[in-house]
């Protein structure tokens, strides 16, 4: 994420696209060079709230004052979770922000569609792909099984490692428990990020997630393989997100080099929490963007306040313009602490008169 001013030498785009005359096979063929290519990829399951709007301004700071783009993807892929209407609202209350993108589902641009549910054409090709080269494999264990065997140690995110029961048996059908989920045969190495803020971090995957889920038995796909082949075919240069995803990152390399691309670089920024440490609930009072909008905060006064506790203001400025903290950006401001705390401002400096006067939440 380069400073004010900083060129950097563009990098060469893979345009990722399903070429049907070819059984849909994943095709990726060099475009253009290009710049800097951030996104902001929000879920439409809740309102935005102020952790995910200080992630929205720092990509949105990042790429501009790059002089890149801004891609808005919308992560939609779990529709079970989609709450119908959240995405107007969470694109209306980023512009109330100040925030603006160059390409996204309302604006269009040259890799639509930019909603996840819609691109499965996509996330099935990648698939065939890595099938084609014997890289995944249907496994129809259960949680329950895994955890009974993996050792307790090595539980994740997406729960015990899993132990390659069924990596035996390749895609061939055969009688299932269960409903399949397709698995990646994850290599046997040590997988380096360089994170922006975060300093580097070692994992070797397979040890420590092992095959990886890439689509559940349910038909959906899953985070680790949409977020991958979207930013290789949109050709994101830098992810910039909350730290509490920076586990996925070794997945998402060791997944884009097996499709034959380049990861984005990383830039995991410290996680927003409230006063006492606590993680900020989407539906707490005060914590969406609409509860401050409701009890008459200008939209100035909201971004003063994120970009504050981040450390990209240091005056005690009321409120401030996204635009006006690109005069003297210092990205390198947000170290790499792994929270930040809402502390003296936001919900806290919210009176027990506003908090009475918030519409209730259904």
């Amino acid at each position: 994420m380069p400073a004010t001013g900083e060129r950097t030498t563009p990098r060469v785009l893979w345009r990722v696209k399903v070429d049907r005359a070819r059984e849909g096979r994943v095709v990726a063929e060099p475009a253009a060079p290009c710049a800097y290519r951030g996104r902001f990829a929000p879920s439409p399951t809740g309102d935005l709230h102020l952790g995910s709007a200080a992630a929205a301004l720092v990509a949105w700071v990042a790429a501009r004052a790059a002089g890149g783009r801004l891609v808005l993807r919308i992560e939609d892929i779990d529709t079970p979770r989609v709450v119908a209407g959240m995405l107007e609202r969470q694109l209306e209350d980023l512009r109330w922000l100040g925030l603006d993108w160059d390409e996204g589902p309302d604006v269009g641009g040259p890799f639509a569609p930019y909603a996840q549910s819609a691109r499965g054409d996509l996330y099935e090709a990648a698939i065939a792909a890595l099938a084609r080269r014997d890289l995944v494999y249907l496994c129809d264990c259960s949680r329950a099984e895994v955890a009974r065997i993996a050792s307790a140690p090595h539980a994740g995110e997406e729960g015990p490692r899993y132990p390659g029961l069924c990596r035996a048996h390749g895609m061939r059908a055969r009688s299932f428990k269960r409903p399949p989920a397709v698995r990646l045969r994850v290599p046997d190495g040590e997988v380096t990020v360089q994170d922006r803020f975060q300093g580097v971090l070692l994992q070797d995957v397979a040890r420590t997630v092992g095959d990886f889920v890439l689509k559940r038995g349910d038909g959906i796909y899953s985070y680790q393989l949409a977020v991958v082949v979207d930013d290789l075919a949109m050709g994101i240069t830098e992810a910039v997100r909350a730290i509490d995803l920076l586990d996925s990152a070794p997945r998402q390399v060791v997944l884009a080099r097996l499709l034959g691309g380049e990861p984005p670089s990383f830039a995991h920024l410290p996680l927003v929490v409230a006063a006492d440490g606590t993680r900020l609930a989407k539906r707490a009072r005060g914590v969406p963007i609409r509860d401050q909008r409701a009890v008459g905060r200008t939209p100035g006064a909201v971004v003063a306040g994120v970009a504050r506790v981040l450390g990209l203001s240091k005056g005690d400025e009321a409120e401030v313009a996204p635009r006006e903290l690109l005069e003297h950006l210092d990205l390198a401001a947000l170290g790499s602490r792994k929270e930040v705390r809402l502390t003296g401002m936001l919900v806290d400096a919210l009176s027990d008169q506003e908090f009475e006067n918030l519409p209730p939440r259904g």
